[in-house]
């Protein structure tokens, strides 16, 4: 979501009349690569950029490509080959990636309100997760041709359709499997003279951090949180621990009543509570309300013993953890970084949070067994 946000005010500063634009999309990749599908890249004919569609490497060249599109007015696929590491690539440079990579590269005509920059801009401070279905290939005399896109929102709502009924049908049945796993892929589609090459992406809104607990630990958290885009709220129930000033950075600085929080917090699918006032009774008080929602994650900060008191607290007065809460209940929190200062301890939660909504392990990568992107079988 970071990367989109600097998208969009890149486009909106640049001087369209004396500068005209591209963006440039990873849409496929065969084997490994620095960025996966989705990577963007937006440039002018300057030849100044924003994004990146690889480690460096490509983007000198894309550039050069981007001024002929801009030329000729129309998308184009480029393929990069980074299979040979000897330096005998069309780059003129060894980069050994070991990955075929497609980039559509597609003008920006401010007067079209319907280009890809707008789209992205539609979908900034969205809610929910959103699909776009992107066509880079297709017989020529096809109804549709590189950059038609079909958009749907979670909801079912379509933002626009592909100028292809029989397509359409083909991805929208397919549209609620692939938002409820969340992978953007490549797919193959048949058409009456073909097939067509569509890159289906899922757009995820950023994820929304709940911090109950304005101490001093929190200010390092909502640092690191809003670096990456997140949507940061603080609250506490003392007033002196509120104040924006601790807190530059969060969307939302505000008190919260102990026994109400559920009603007065906004839970969607990629919210994340953390209990870290170093008050017992008042984290308590907080998880007896968030077991009301349906919160993915709640963390609760301090030692393992912390978290079983309070489990033992709810025991007491009927409240038994099913499995399903259990699963949504870190304690203690953070990944095993080692970590002891509060932007290490920052770091550590940040980073569990990130791994449990990627539905990943958190473990060293060279410990996996299949590609670093993938993700296993299941899930």
């Amino acid at each position: 979501m970071i990367e989109l946000r600097r998208l969009i005010d890149t486009y909106d500063q640049i001087d369209f009349s004396q500068r005209k634009s591209a963006l440039a999309t990873v849409v496929r990749v065969e084997g490994s690569a620095y960025r996966r599908p989705g990577a963007r890249m937006l440039m002018t004919d300057d030849g100044r950029w924003t994004g990146a569609i690889s480690g460096g490497c490509l983007e000198g060249d894309a550039l050069r490509k981007a001024r002929q599109v801009i030329l000729a007015g129309q998308p184009r696929l480029v393929t990069y080959d980074t299979m040979d590491d000897s330096g005998a690539t069309s780059l003129g440079v060894g980069l050994g990636c070991n990955g075929i990579i497609d980039v559509l590269i597609e003008p920006l005509d401010q007067a079209d309100t319907n280009h890809h920059i707008a789209f992205l801009r539609s979908f900034v401070g969205k809610e929910v997760p959103e699909l776009i279905a992107t066509v880079y290939a297709a017989p020529e005399g096809s109804p549709v041709q590189p950059g038609d896109r079909l958009m749907r929102q979670a909801d079912g709502q379509l933002l626009r359709q592909l100028p292809d009924a029989g397509l359409n049908a083909q991805i929208l049945a397919e549209a609620a499997e692939l938002l409820r796993a969340g992978q953007s892929v490549a797919k193959t589609y048949p058409l009456a003279n073909g097939v067509a090459e569509v890159f289906v992406e899922v757009l995820q809104p950023p994820i929304r951090l709940l911090i109950f607990g304005g101490g001093y630990d929190a200010v390092p958290l909502v640092a690191l949180a809003k670096s990456l885009g997140w949507h940061v709220t603080v609250t506490d129930d003392c007033i002196a621990h509120l104040s924006p000033k601790r807190f530059p950075g969060a969307d939302e600085v505000r008190m919260i009543p102990r026994h109400a929080a559920a009603a007065h917090i906004v839970v969607r699918p990629r919210t994340a509570a953390l209990l870290m006032s170093h008050s017992y009774h008042y984290d308590l008080a907080i998880l007896t309300e968030l077991l009301k929602t349906d919160l993915a994650y709640i963390g609760i900060l301090g030692p393992r013993k912390r978290g079983e008191k309070m489990f033992m607290e709810l025991a007491k007065t009927g409240v038994e953890l099913s499995e399903a809460q259990q699963a949504r209940i870190h304690s203690p929190i953070g990944l095993d970084l080692g970590a002891e200062l509060p932007e290490e301890i920052a770091l550590s939660i940040v980073a569990e949070i990130m791994a449990k909504f990627n539905r990943r392990a958190g473990t060293f990568l060279k410990d996996r067994p299949i590609p670093i992107h993938q993700l296993p079988v299941g899930q």
